[in-house]
């Protein structure tokens, strides 16, 4: 076994085998060269090891371990973040078992490394009238503001990933009744998402104003930045707190600062609490597992509450309040006194 070949398996785990052989999307092997480039700048400057030589010998779980102790410690990632680090060395770690099986015994130690638990927090969505604020935000009486309120809107409209956003193309976007928009979403999964009246209107008005309707141009990217590339992640949650902010200056319970995800769990939630079928929300999200979309039916507090106002021959009594119980409060000082 070569000294240094933890290099050129790295590689063709990166190049070859999860782009060709797994069909494995851009963004996910984009967040594993992310987690790589950490785990080998750990390896140089905190381990102090020679990454140009670096062997499969050296990827031990005890190495693995510091490096996520130091992701939370000394980086302040969040477990989350954590979980996802390790799911990356997992994956490699999978395909190094029948690569190099001479070193099996170690990878089965680092994949035996278990995910944190993290703690489930509840969904706190906009409200439908916060959201009305928001989208009323821009100037459409200038182009560029016309440009991001159909980003909005789309983005609300659809509950789309940000990356599903920048992703899409003019000839995703179909306005023939019904019309709809096609996302390719995680795992080169597509689905289809029906548009609003007043999304698809507006999406056409942009789309005819930018004369982006033209057979030569549906290759495009739906939305682009002042330089006409794609937007990026970031473009998009720039654009979305610029129009945050302002909203918040109208409405204080808006907070200055969401981010993208927080306008797809509101979508998400507003859904769930209108047509209350997990299904159809598991499906308009494109989530694989619908236990993924059963947060959304724990977190719904109008519909508890909804279900509670229901339940009207309630049991449950009046409770008398324990400072009018008198004989109760003289027994209780009693007893106190009896066992002091």
């Amino acid at each position: 076994m070569k000294k240094n070949d933890f290099s050129p398996q790295l590689t063709e785990f990166l190049a070859h085998y999860l782009p060709e052989l797994k069909n494995v999307s851009e963004n996910t092997i984009s967040a594993y060269c992310d987690t790589f480039r950490l785990f080998l700048g750990y390896c140089k400057d905190t381990e102090g090891m020679n990454i140009e030589k670096m062997s499969l010998k050296d990827l031990k779980p005890e190495l693995v371990e510091r490096f996520l102790h130091w992701l939370e410690t000394e980086r302040g990632n969040s477990i989350a973040t954590r979980n996802h680090r390790l799911a990356a060395i997992h994956s490699f770690v999978r395909y190094l078992q029948v690569q190099e099986p001479m070193l099996l015994l170690n990878f089965q130690r680092i994949l035996a490394i278990p995910v944190k638990k993290t703690e489930r927090k509840s969904i706190k969505p906009l409200t439908k009238e916060a959201v009305a604020v928001i989208l009323r935000q821009p100037d459409t009486s200038k182009a560029r503001g016309r440009r991001d309120a159909t980003i909005l809107c789309v983005l609300y409209d659809t509950a789309c990933r940000v990356q599903e956003l920048c992703d899409l193309r003019v000839e995703d976007v179909r306005f023939e009744h019904p019309a709809n928009i096609r996302i390719h979403g995680k795992g080169r999964k597509i689905r289809i998402v029906p548009l609003l009246p007043t999304t698809a209107q507006n999406l056409k008005n942009y789309l005819t104003e930018n004369h982006m309707l033209l057979p030569e141009k549906s290759h495009l990217p739906l939305f682009t930045n002042q330089n006409g590339n794609q937007l990026t992640r970031a473009g998009v949650a720039y654009i979305l707190n610029k129009y945050v902010r302002s909203a918040s200056e109208v409405d204080d319970s808006i907070p200055q600062k969401i981010t993208p995800h927080k306008v797809r769990h509101t979508k998400a939630m507003h859904l769930f609490e209108s047509c209350e079928n997990l299904i159809h929300v598991r499906d308009f999200l494109g989530h694989t597992d619908i236990k993924t979309t059963g947060i959304y039916a724990r977190s719904s507090l109008a519909m508890k509450k909804r279900a509670l106002e229901m339940v009207s021959d309630t049991p449950v009594a009046e409770v008398p309040s324990w400072q009018e119980n008198k004989d109760m409060l003289l027994w209780l000082k009693s007893f106190g006194a009896h066992h002091t």
